[in-house]
């Protein structure tokens, strides 16, 4: 059972995926105690000698389970394991691929509470989000399932009756690298394209957040995958730089820093390989005067405080038209300071714990710094003990609102990757617009106008590769993913990844002699 509370109203399916290495000890926390590392259709335990880490319950502070890193030898194994895959998976047609990738999907919908309930303990955001996170996972496999009988290519008639045309074929091995503030999520939004254009995947989690991973890793072979076609190895980054470089591996897949990403991408060109990169983001929203204000106030807390603020792509920078910023900042102030903090699994909470005791007292380092610069703190920005007594090693913060800030100040230029909301005031569109702008990265923008063609005006200017109208922070899985600049390359979700997942093969076809000038 996950439920640290008997009164918790969570029900567990009948069919859990992790259930036989999931036990609860003495104090109401959770012990793992079944591998994390998968490949060739089954759990695989790490090498012998290898030293373990610990991987702790951000709620509770209590260590979750050990980490076994993979060396070069297990790597390799995973690697030719995805190798034998992908022979077999890339001959089967996109209906026969598909009709495996749904059943996945139905899997994960049958035990969506069992799925949630272990991000919850692995990540520490709430029930509440984990549940969306599973869903949109699931969401994105049916999505790439029903596009993998639409991959085709074109035909092009030339003189005398030759012809040409293009084949759209898979990469080969795909490499996905994921980060801890989405691990279920982002594990299949990077192997559902791929398996979709017929390639294979080893796929490499955060080593804070290693367990639902391969959870959707049993959930491909329940389904009736080929063994070896998702694997999942542990590690760090040791681990992430012997996949990047191993010669079998055609591409990488990489959410995460931008520092990290800098180094994946150097280490892949070594091998030619293309990247996707989602990397970090310092996003704007601008909110103008003539904006719904309950809209906007209910926009800028979407764009800040989901999964305890640590989302790439949120508004942490929030231009308000000085007209209304007074009473944009009492309605907001109010709303943060009314967000339920506390244990993650219950349906009343609102926050849950950041992801490590290091990243909380980064964040909060953060806010100290604002203060000495000169920002105001109207709210939060503190440790917070829960009062039940199992989670005061946990890894809490009060959201915290700062006001009086400046373009110059670090809270505003650097991501902070915590639940912390910049307010910064402007006066004229075209100044809001260079000052958004302003920075190295380019992930996602907002605006809140009522004004239609602002907004679209707006959009057209902000340099950002995910922009939002009237709302933040929503991702269909049909629409694509990815930022500008230091952002990023590449895209997640939509029609346009099957590019990045595939490649162009063009065929000539001579009808007649050949003609030789010798």
């Amino acid at each position: 059972m996950l439920r640290r509370l008997a009164s918790l109203p969570l029900r567990r399916p009948a069919a859990a995926p992790l259930a036989a290495g999931v036990r609860c000890i003495s104090s109401g926390s959770v012990e793992i105690t079944v591998p994390l590392n998968f490949w060739a259709g089954k759990r695989r335990t790490g090498p012998e000698k290898c030293s373990k880490d610990s991987v702790y319950e951000p709620a509770t502070g209590r260590v979750l389970c050990q980490l076994e890193p993979c060396g070069a030898v297990e790597v390799d194994q995973a690697v030719k394991a995805a190798k034998l895959a992908f022979g077999c998976w890339s001959k089967m047609s996109g209906m026969e691929r598909a009709r495996v990738m749904i059943e996945a999907a139905h899997i994960i919908e049958s035990n969506r509470e069992e799925i949630a309930e272990m991000e919850v303990v692995n990540n520490g955001k709430s029930i509440t989000e984990a549940r969306l996170d599973v869903d949109s996972a699931r969401l994105c496999i049916e999505y790439y399932a029903g596009l993998a009988s639409t991959l085709a290519g074109q035909h092009v008639q030339l003189p005398g009756g030759s012809f040409a045309y293009t084949r759209r074929e898979p990469l080969g091995i795909c490499v996905g690298i994921g980060a801890w503030n989405y691990p279920f999520q982002i594990a299949a939004w990077k192997s559902a394209p791929a398996l979709a254009c017929g390639n294979s995947m080893v796929f490499k989690p955060s080593p804070v957040t290693p367990v639902t991973a391969v959870m959707l890793a049993e959930i491909y072979a329940k389904a009736g995958v080929p063994e070896g076609l998702f694997n999942v190895v542990q590690g760090g980054q040791e681990t992430g730089s012997l996949l990047c470089q191993h010669p079998d591996v055609a591409k990488v897949s990489f959410t995460g820093s931008v520092p990290t990403g800098q180094k994946i991408m150097e280490m892949a060109s070594k091998g030619v390989k293309p990247v996707t990169l989602e990397l970090g983001g310092k996003s704007p929203l601008l909110i103008f005067k003539d904006s719904d204000l309950e809209n906007a106030v209910r926009g800028a807390l979407m764009a800040n405080f989901l999964s305890q603020g640590q989302v790439c792509s949120n508004g942490t920078r929030v231009f308000v038209q000085k007209d209304i910023l007074p009473e944009f900042v009492k309605e907001v102030v109010k709303r943060t300071q009314a967000i339920e903090i506390g244990d993650p699994l219950l349906e009343s909470t609102r926050m849950g714990a950041l992801v490590s005791r290091p990243h909380l007292d980064k964040v909060l380092s953060f806010v100290d710094r604002a203060k000495k610069e000169g920002a105001t703190v109207l709210c939060g920005g503190e440790p917070y003990v829960p009062s039940d007594p199992k989670l005061r090693g946990g890894y809490y913060m009060t959201p915290c609102v700062l006001g009086n800030c400046t373009d110059d100040m670090i809270c505003v230029k650097e991501e902070i990757f915590g639940p912390v909301m910049s307010v910064l005031s402007f006066e004229t569109e075209d100044e809001v617009l260079q000052r958004a702008n302003d920075t190295s990265l380019g992930l996602a923008a907002g605006v809140f106008t009522r004004d239609v063609r602002r907004a679209h005006r707006v959009v057209e200017h902000l340099k950002a590769g995910s922009c939002f109208i009237n709302n933040y922070n929503i991702t269909p899985v049909e629409v694509p993913f990815g930022g500008f600049k230091m952002s990023g390359i590449g895209r997640e979700n939509g029609q346009v990844t099957i590019e990045f997942y595939s490649q162009l093969k063009t065929v000539f076809v001579e009808m007649g002699d050949v003609d030789s000038l010798f």
